[in-house]
């Protein structure tokens, strides 16, 4: 359990903004904006809010102080004796990679140096824009160690061979590269990043939120399954999400305001 001085300078290290329905989290703990077990605990706890926060419909992780994104795992508080499996929190490390039932979608700005446990972050979002100065790498093993996360994740979302390369080597990717892979789905200039992070923000908070927690939970169970098992879950309204969006009042506006020929005005129920 963190100390009292360990609670508020997490919280300082992880400032929070709102803007209508997006909040927007600024992981900001000078040189790196690397995470400790107190830090990783604070996001757990502020994006669990903004999970079951119903005013709250997107979100947007960045890292302050313009060169690191994040570098992952704070190695001086590993120094200093704190455990791989220490308690990091309701969402696992960063407080997203784990966090159950988030079914709201999250942006990734990336501004700088993402490394380790700062690229696990990254993939953790739903989307990610990049600035044209970020980097990415897994160097846990030159530390020895393993990037338990990404050996699962990184694999899944760019080429195999191009995922073992950067396991292996400890290899570093510029943005371009990452953006031809599929890593990150737009590279911006630096100056460019947050408007444009907050503009597709604004367009996704005026979105379905409904049918945004089905296609999470849809995707999140089915990585587990077959194809038809997929199918079959998905036809049987297995899924709470998929479940009420079907017996939503959301659904049946979809449907008149598109044989209506006008905007459809989402309540989320």
């Amino acid at each position: 359990m963190a100390n009292t001085g360990e609670a508020g300078q997490a919280q300082r290290a992880v400032k929070t903004r709102i803007d209508g329905a997006v909040l927007e989290v600024v992981l900001e703990r000078p040189r790196a904006n690397a995470i400790d077990a107190a830090t990783s605990r604070e996001m757990g706890r502020v994006f669990a809010g903004f999970r079951d926060d119903p005013a709250l419909r997107v979100a947007i992780i960045t890292g302050g102080g313009g060169k690191f994104f994040c570098a992952g795992w704070d190695l001086k508080a590993a120094a200093e004796g704190e455990a791989a499996t220490a308690d990091f929190g309701v969402g696992g490390f960063g407080g997203l990679q784990e966090l159950p039932h988030l079914n709201k979608p999250v942006i990734a700005a990336v501004n700088g140096i993402t490394c380790g446990g700062g690229l696990e972050l990254a993939m953790s979002a739903d989307l990610i824009i990049a600035a044209e100065c970020a980097r990415f790498a897994l160097p846990e093993i030159n530390a020895g160690t393993l990037a338990d996360a990404a050996t699962i994740k990184l694999p899944r979302r760019i080429p195999h061979h191009i995922a073992m390369e950067m396991l292996l080597t400890g290899r570093w990717m510029d943005a371009d590269e990452a953006r031809g892979w599929g890593l990150v789905n737009q590279v911006v200039a630096a100056e460019e990043l947050l408007p444009r992070a907050r503009a597709l923000a604004a367009q996704l908070a005026q979105g379905p939120p409904l049918v945004f927690a089905a296609i999470k939970e849809s995707i999140r169970v089915a990585e587990t399954l077959s194809t038809q098992q997929a199918f079959d879950m998905l036809r049987e309204q297995r899924l709470a999400t998929v479940k009420t969006l079907y017996q939503s009042e959301d659904m049946r506006e979809g449907a008149r305001a598109f044989s209506e020929k006008r905007a459809p005005v989402w309540k989320g129920r």
